[in-house]
């Protein structure tokens, strides 16, 4: 808790995911003394993430194996017309998590390295270096000389600085049924939803998650999706995800990361590996800034050179993969998904193919000769774009 009505940080993190907490603890082990601010009451809930976190992804967490629930070694993609095909590396590709679990681990850590926890308490405006905050306690004006933004896609310290927001936001639905899958492949459904896709994530012994993602009509797409699945629900979650980076990520002693700044990836939704990158570069500029007494837009703007130049490309990259994927109708989907069924072009995929990266794989698959059956389904969505 927060001892005064008014008290001051070196930095002040706001949102106390996996971004908030990969920065607080940067923070707070480089010796500024760091606050992370938490609106919900616990730390991991409630969960909005579908919890596939891909090895790079995990890696990130600098977590135990304690919230790993289950391993997959690849992906099965079913077509609404039924066709399929099957990628398996034979070796752990990504993990299934618990994320509430994950996240307090990751806070835990933070809390270790020194960083300070206020949790059920909402930032409700912002001042000159400070932020207002509302809590069980009543009020409080905290200081701070940097603010990381770390408070998803409806960031409301974004909208507060006024700063554009990310262009897309897809509505979405999970729920684990107690049925079992292939607990080695995660499925995909890419008819589920007429933008994005559909998913069932092996989750654990009698568990899946089966959930999707759309622009429009998520409840009426999700209760058709889940027609093929156990009709019990155990457990029911809703969320949003932003694809397209807002425009500055920077400004006003401020540092956007993770979803708040639209990092999540285009391809498949995932934010957790790119918001822990983007936290750890913002925690970086962070501690320089506190180091030079620097402030100003100049300074911080080294912030958005430093994500930049690690994975900005993969999310333009995936951008436009997201807006060819718009374009393409269940027929075109079909005839991609057929296509795809090539030794070859399966081989490659699953030895170059990288949830957080893939540009690699999509370089590959473009100098393959095979590549050629699927010119008919791309030429109408406007592939050369992403050239």
């Amino acid at each position: 808790m927060i001892p005064l009505q008014s008290a001051k940080y070196d930095v002040v993190v706001v949102g106390a995911g996996p971004a908030g907490s990969a920065a607080a603890g940067a923070c707070a082990a480089a010796g500024l003394r760091t606050l992370c601010i938490e609106e919900h009451g616990t730390i991991g809930y409630p969960v909005q993430c579908a919890g596939l976190l891909s090895n790079a992804a995990f890696t990130e967490c600098r977590v135990s194996g304690r919230a790993v629930q289950n391993k997959v070694s690849g992906a099965r993609v079913i077509s609404g017309k039924g066709s399929r095909i099957l990628i398996d590396a034979k070796k752990t590709m990504a993990f299934v998590v618990d994320r509430g679990t994950l996240d307090r681990e990751m806070a835990e850590h933070a809390a270790g390295a020194g960083a300070e926890y206020l949790l059920h308490t909402a930032v409700c405006g912002l001042g000159i270096n400070a932020v207002t905050t509302r809590g069980p306690s009543g009020s409080a004006e905290i200081g701070y000389k940097v603010l990381i933004a770390a408070d998803g896609p409806r960031s409301s310290v974004a909208r507060m600085l006024g700063m554009e927001r990310p262009p897309v936001f897809l509505a979405g639905i999970q729920a684990d049924v107690p049925q079992e899958i292939d607990p080695r492949f995660v499925e995909v459904y890419p008819d589920a939803s007429p933008d994005f896709f559909g998913w069932a994530i092996p989750a654990g012994p009698d568990r899946t998650r089966i959930g999707l993602c759309s622009r429009t009509n998520v409840p009426a797409l999700f209760a058709e999706f889940r027609k093929m699945f156990s009709p019990s629900t155990v457990h029911l979650v809703t969320g949003t995800i932003p694809l397209g980076i807002m425009p500055r990520t920077y400004g006003h002693r401020t540092l956007i990361t993770g979803d708040a700044a639209g990092f999540a990836k285009p391809t498949s939704g995932g934010g957790v590996y790119t918001g822990i990158r983007s936290a750890r570069h913002a925690a970086a500029v962070a501690i320089a800034a506190c180091e030079h007494d620097r402030y100003d837009d100049e300074f911080l703007s080294r912030y958005e050179r430093l994500w930049n130049e690690d994975f900005g490309n993969e999310l333009s990259l995936g951008f436009r993969l997201f807006g060819m994927r718009e374009r393409l109708s269940p027929d075109d989907m079909d005839e991609l998904v057929r296509a795809l069924d090539d030794p070859g072009l399966i081989r490659t995929i699953e030895e170059y193919g990288d949830m957080d990266r893939p540009s690699a794989v999509v370089k590959r698959l473009l100098l393959n000769p095979a590549t050629l059956r699927l010119l008919g389904p791309l030429a109408r969505t406007g592939f050369k774009a992403l050239f």
